[in-house]
């Protein structure tokens, strides 16, 4: 029988954000697939924990992915681990979850620390409807389609961001979506200096061209507001009552069907329609 992959959560910056499930895990498992072993031995050592590590990052995956099914194919149970959050959200343990699919082993994630949604719980920005949209492209050409893309996007938008290319970011959206799109940029999240400036893109650039940034950042940015739909003119109203006439209704409910539907005056609209068949 197969064994099983864990995909277990790690603290974003506070250690004691582990929960306890997720200590069992750990304590159970065979043994841990890391990005980086020196992170998750730290994390160990905190655990009083001690269990085998085999090292999975994105520039070993092509050959360590199948090392660690055919492990797990024996029967061993493994649990995936990213340096903080949950692990396959813009990381490739994507790929190895794919592998695991693929050969049939089963697949537990377990909840826990997630940088993306802590940012946006507090961003006060509208959470309601939003896109992760990861680490933007260092291609400029890449990097300017996915912001052309997003310019209509009306959902809230999330951004991972390193300290050292922030302030370009910083100047790419606001020549994207405008110097006066709301953003909440969240540094440090769960750690001592934990900050959200909540602000607008023109004026972050000002602040971070004057401050150098410091620490990982996790970007929420407002989404482009709702254009509503232009009022149909007269001629057009005419135009669909028409063809409602020509649909079977009679004159009277053709013109207050559209009349309800455009907002135009009932009267008014009735009376179109009569300068129209003259």
């Amino acid at each position: 029988m197969p064994g099983m992959l864990y995909l277990v959560p790690t603290p974003i910056g506070n250690l004691g954000d582990i929960s306890a499930r997720c200590r069992q895990t750990f304590a159970q498992a065979d043994f841990i697939a890391a990005e980086d072993t020196r992170v998750t031995l730290k994390l160990l050592n905190y655990l009083e924990l001690k269990k085998p590590l085999v090292s999975y990052y994105e520039h070993n995956k092509a050959e360590s992915g199948p090392r660690i099914v055919s492990r797990i194919l024996d029967g061993e149970t493994c649990v995936l681990v990213s340096d903080a959050g949950s692990p396959a959200i813009s990381d490739p343990g994507e790929d190895l979850v794919r592998l695991c699919a693929e050969a049939g082993i089963p697949v537990c994630a377990i909840p826990g620390p997630c940088a993306l949604v802590t940012a946006l719980s507090a961003s006060a920005l509208p959470t309601g409807r939003f896109c992760f949209e990861g680490f933007l492209s260092i291609n400029k050409k890449s990097r300017q389609a996915h912001l052309t893309s997003l310019k209509n996007e009306q959902r809230t938008m999330i951004f991972y961001e390193a300290p050292h290319k922030l302030l370009a970011t910083l100047n790419d959206f606001a020549q994207a979506f405008g110097p006066g799109r709301k953003i909440t940029l969240c540094r440090e999240l769960t750690k001592l200096h934990e900050e959200y400036y909540r602000t607008t893109l023109g004026e972050a650039v000002t602040h971070y061209t004057e401050t150098p940034p410091r620490g990982e950042f996790v970007l929420v940015l407002a989404g482009a507001e709702e254009v509503p739909d232009e009022a149909p003119t007269m001629e057009q109203a005419v135009a669909l009552v028409q063809a409602k006439l020509s649909d079977g209704l009679s004159k009277k409910d053709a013109v207050k069907l559209v009349a309800k539907e455009t907002g135009l005056a009932k009267n008014a609209l009735y009376e179109a329609v009569l300068q129209a068949e003259r």
